[in-house]
């Protein structure tokens, strides 16, 4: 490495450290602000909300790491540019493409951090968060509680659960109910009772205390019960738990395992699918942002540094906002969903290059 890619690089990556570490405090702090009534009212020590910033951190590191990177290659360029360190750069032959080589090595190396990060340490912590805001909000109720839990299991069945409580994998007033065909317009069977268990060692669900209801053609039969036991019910306490989780809570393995139980089970996997592509795809948007970031600040401009910045800043949501709208395409189902989590990487790394060309080299 030439001892001018150091210095480059010395610059661009204590901005990027220091772009992050401002952003992070920003955001906690305003965030602070505004749950601090929640934390008060509900006599939260000092030592829970610690640990919830703690466990917040990683989430915001994710969502701040393109924005500093951003930050960093604006600044760090515009700065050899006012210095007019950057036209000695060029007048010796250097050229936006060799001096953009540290700057995206940098940035590609933290998107594939990133993906490890965001799959792994990410969903970790939004799990502790999600408990701590359950005993904020709920005074003192566990994550692993559930209400109102609705699933699909198979093409012609859907089941109810009131209260399902993940500790004893037991659940309150439920109803399993069959249908005739996968329209789901006519019950044929209906199960409904005061609680529903599941065996552990023969991987089966009991429910109890309730009746089973036959539709014929003619009429109705109901049968009361103390134990039905079902033969064949795929799913377990473990998809009840992630069905009411967010992805922001699973990690690659469990968001993966969670979408082929779902397949398994006839149901619509799109939301799901878009979530775990973009899990790898969001990353990369550190190596976006240089793209746009680096040639907007490459030449002097008489606009000035601050237009450039609040160009680039533009850029970098309008980014984040393509991403999101895109990703509504994918949930229904009318675009795939691979294609849905890289559309935006996609279309913006093609603007960046073709920007980058626009450029004086």
């Amino acid at each position: 490495m030439k001892i001018l890619d150091r210095y480059i690089l010395k610059q661009f990556i204590l901005t990027t450290l220091f772009g992050l570490l401002a952003f992070t405090m920003i955001f906690v702090i305003i965030d602070l602000m505004e749950n601090l009534d929640d934390f008060l009212d509900n006599n939260v020590e000092t030592a829970i909300i610690i640990q919830y910033y703690v466990s917040f951190t990683p989430e915001i590191i994710k969502l701040m790491t393109p924005v500093a990177i951003l930050l960093s290659s604006l600044f760090t360029t515009g700065k050899l540019s006012s210095n007019n360190e950057l036209t000695a750069m060029k007048a010796g032959g250097m050229s936006i493409y060799r001096y953009m080589i540290p700057l995206l090595g940098v940035a590609l190396f933290v998107s594939l951090v990133s993906v490890y990060f965001n799959g792994w340490v990410v969903p970790y912590a939004n799990q502790q968060k999600f408990g701590i805001e359950q005993k904020k909000k709920k005074k003192g109720i566990e994550s692993i509680a559930r209400t109102n839990i609705y699933l699909q299991d198979g093409t012609r069945r859907i089941i109810y659960i009131s209260f399902f409580e993940g500790q004893s994998n037991t659940g309150t007033r439920v109803s399993v109910q069959e249908f005739s065909d996968e329209r789901l317009l006519t019950i044929s069977q209906r199960w409904d009772g005061s609680s529903i268990n599941w065996d552990s060692t023969s991987k089966k669900w009991t429910i109890k205390n309730g009746k089973h209801r036959i539709v014929h053609t003619n009429g109705e039969q109901t049968m009361p019960f103390a134990e039905y036991t079902f033969s064949d019910l795929t799913f377990s306490p473990k998809d009840i738990i992630k069905k009411v989780e967010k992805p922001a809570e699973m990690n690659y393995t469990e968001l993966q395992e969670f979408i082929e139980r779902q397949q398994q089970s006839g149901n619509d996997v799109a939301r799901w699918m878009v979530d775990y592509h973009g899990k790898i795809a969001f990353p990369f948007a550190s190596v976006i942002v240089v793209l746009f970031g680096v040639p907007f600040s490459f030449g002097k401009r008489r606009s000035g540094l601050a237009l450039q910045f609040g160009i680039s800043v533009a850029i970098c949501f309008i980014y984040l906002a393509f991403m999101k709208i895109s990703e509504v395409f994918g949930y229904n189902g009318d675009l795939n969903p691979l294609l849905t989590a890289w559309l935006a990487n996609i279309i913006f790394f093609s603007a960046g290059i073709v920007n980058i060309f626009r450029v004086d080299k």
